[in-house]
């Protein structure tokens, strides 16, 4: 019963969300977003229902989070692209909104989100690009991070296979008992540190507004919420 409600609730809070984020989307605009995210898709879906959208996703390596959310978005009718990940400076020109979901809205406004959102919103301010985040408000939560090291541990892949796939075309390789099967596979020495967090933070300076079922806050606002909430 308890699960169930949770889902109702999450749901409801879903539906709420993108009500109240739709009417930022304009008809033509480009948006950009990061990892996948039901409500931003819900939010998205909705738009698109009565308005010509196209949306770029990031890849979201290492676990293919975009390309799961291109599928969704091309699935459900709307104009989708993808592009690598480091390539976000290089689209941010091109693009009207950044959108991107969140792990934790914390109590200074900020976001703990898929590694990677923090330079995303530090390059859409860079280039006038309004930076929004949709957000359940049974996610905000009280923590108070100023700097990345302050996140509790959330782990990460154990594992990453760095790939060079531009030798695919080039050899034409099918891969060997050397690369574990994957073609163009680089393997490191055990030296080598690999350091793969799930998430970082992006400080509320960075963000426009917040799409809540509460309805859109800005980041001063959140603090505000919390206290009601935790009442």
């Amino acid at each position: 019963q308890r699960g169930e409600r949770f889902a109702d609730i999450s749901l409801a809070a879903r539906d709420r969300i993108a009500r109240v984020g739709a009417d930022f989307v304009q008809d033509g605009h480009v948006i950009l977003v990061h990892g996948w995210s039901r409500v931003v898709a819900s939010l998205l879906t909705l738009a698109s229902q009565t308005k010509h959208i196209s949306v770029i996703c990031l890849e979201g390596r290492p676990d293919a989070a975009g390309i799961k959310a291109a599928k969704f978005y091309d699935n459900n009718g709307i104009p989708t692209k993808v592009v690598l990940d480091s390539a976000m400076g290089f689209i941010m020109e091109s693009v009207d909104m950044v959108l991107v979901g969140a792990e934790g809205v914390v109590e200074n406004g900020g976001i703990v989100n898929k590694l990677g959102t923090y330079g995303l919103a530090i390059c859409a301010k860079e280039h006038g690009v309004p930076f929004y985040v949709a957000a359940e408000s049974y996610k905000f939560a009280r923590l108070y991070p100023l700097h990345q090291q302050d996140l509790p541990p959330m782990g990460g892949l154990p594992r990453i296979d760095f790939v060079d796939t531009a030798c695919w075309q080039a050899t034409g390789r099918k891969g060997n008992d050397t690369d574990g099967g994957i073609p163009g596979r680089v393997e490191l020495s055990t030296r080598v540190e690999i350091n793969n967090p799930a998430c970082d933070f992006t400080p509320a300076k960075f963000i426009t507004l917040l799409f809540t079922d509460l309805g859109v806050l800005t980041t001063s606002a959140v603090s505000d919420e919390l206290i009601r909430l935790y009442q």
